[in-house]
């Protein structure tokens, strides 16, 4: 029996926001697709952190498409000037994103995927290839085919390990129930397991930060909570970042907050600190780098995450040997050179593999690197959607207007070659309900992305300016 490709859908993995802004474009342009989604419902990665808040408002965190479909709906668009929580970005808006008649249909949940590859062929079978349909296989051994894919089931599901070497640290797997992973609800519904008691942060992206921020509160709400901070630097000084120089306000005043800590001595600061093993001893576990060790009670493992290009494994890829990412987009987006705003506009042309139809988007596009920003995904959607319909012209008209962060780059200060594993993502803090209005702040992530809690901002700090650029998708 004959498959015709045109009749086959664009396949999207992940129903997060670039996997949901992926669809609201294909619909747009009136393109068959099917969104295959791992958890029970949308944004499944983004409930996970939703206590934590945006650094970006609104305005930045929703995309075009999307948008105007929602609008036709009679959505009413939250205030555009307001830093949503993660929970938010959800329930407001993904959502009913998700719910809308022209993407509900083709979204299916607890459809996790194993496996792409071309149909009867792998990835040695050259003759043939350009015609024959993809097929992915979900882990209950259902066959899906599609004309396309587009792969936006991010990175939240792959944290990095606390090992310096990219390995686990001896002793690691056995220390597991020590562990956290990053963007704990420390103050919320997983407070018991720190007050009272010593925490090691081990990380200096945004995530470590906003845990870092708020385990400190807790030491002020909690006697006996200790708070210890580990990097691999000799300087916290890219943890810091732009501080008032920050084009995004909540950011900025995340390192402000945190060198105010370390500086009071609310947080013991220890640089240079490189895990080599992690072994329990007597109820606790004791963290060590060959010559110091650091006992305690509880470890936030805030080291990022990796892509798993797993899934693709069948697939013609051309990833960049340092980044994992396309090998066009990994010097644009190197961390020893950008930061978050400082990343050059970039669509299909960057994020296209050998295996011609195959695009992974997202969070996932950017591979190790830990500088992406919802916006970023946003445009990526719409560049290759529009390549997909034919519309080249639409698709390299790629246009992103960032904030910067303060700094040149995310590694600022010391020694090159010493860029510390973080969360993946521009993130931020987690924020209360209850909380006083002087907290509250901070971060993103993305369809499976990453983020952290709480950040201290001045009354009112949840208007964010105009500035803005939509923090991790």
């Amino acid at each position: 029996m004959s498959i015709r490709m045109e009749e086959l859908p664009v396949a999207v993995i992940g129903a997060g926001p670039v996997g949901l802004a992926a669809a609201a474009h294909l619909a747009e342009r009136g393109i068959r697709f099917t969104v295959l989604e791992a958890g029970a419902g949308p944004a499944a990665a983004v409930r996970q952190w939703g206590h934590v808040r945006l650094f970006s408002p609104w305005r930045f965190n929703v995309d075009q498409a999307a948008r105007r479909l929602l609008a036709e709906a009679g959505w009413v668009e939250p205030d555009p000037d307001v830093l949503p929580t993660g929970g938010q970005l959800a329930g407001d808006y993904l959502q009913p994103l998700a719910d809308l008649p022209a993407v509900k249909p083709h979204v299916r949940y607890d459809a996790r995927v194993d496996a792409v590859t071309r149909l009867g062929l792998d990835r040695l079978r050259t003759v043939g290839r350009d015609t024959a349909p993809f097929l992915i296989r979900l882990a209950d051994g259902e066959d899906v085919l599609a004309r396309a894919v587009i792969d936006a089931s991010g990175t939240w599901g792959a944290p990095n390990v606390l090992g310096a070497a990219g390995i686990p640290a001896h002793g690691e797997a056995a220390a597991s129930a020590f562990v956290e992973h990053a963007l704990p609800d420390v103050l919320g519904a997983d407070r018991d397991r720190f007050a009272g008691r010593r925490t090691l942060v081990v990380g200096a992206g945004h995530s470590a930060a906003n845990t870092l921020l708020s385990l400190a509160e807790l030491a002020g709400e909690v006697p006996g909570t200790g708070v210890v901070w580990a990097i691999r630097s000799a300087s916290p000084a890219r943890t810091y970042g732009g501080e008032t120089a920050d084009a995004l306000p909540a950011r900025g005043a995340l390192g402000t907050r945190l060198r105010e800590h370390v500086d009071a001595g609310t947080i013991r600061l220890v640089t240079g600190f490189s895990v080599q093993s992690v072994i329990v001893a007597d109820g606790r576990v004791v963290v060590s780098d060959g010559s110091d060790s650091i006992a305690v009670d509880r470890i936030v493992s805030a080291t990022g995450f990796r892509p798993d290009h797993g899934i693709a494994s069948e697939l013609r890829l051309d990833l960049d040997a340092v980044m994992g990412s396309t090998r066009a987009l990994a010097p644009l987006i190197d961390p020893n050179e950008h930061s978050c705003g400082t990343v050059p506009p970039h669509g299909v042309d960057e994020l296209t593999h050998p295996e011609p139809g195959y695009y992974a988007i997202g969070v996932k596009s950017y591979g190790r690197a830990p500088t992406f920003l919802l916006a970023t995904g946003y445009e990526q959607a719409r560049s290759v959607v529009a390549a997909l319909a034919g519309d080249w012209d639409a698709a390299r008209d790629v246009q992103l207007d960032l904030p910067e962060t303060g700094v040149c780059n995310s590694n600022p200060v010391l020694d090159a070659g010493t860029v510390d594993a973080n969360s993946g993502g521009c993130c931020g803090a987690p924020a209360a309900e209850t909380a006083p209005a002087a907290r509250g702040l901070a971060t993103g992530i993305s369809g499976g992305l990453l983020s952290a809690p709480l950040a201290l901002l001045p009354v009112g700090a949840e208007k964010a300016g105009e500035q803005g650029g939509g923090c991790c998708g």
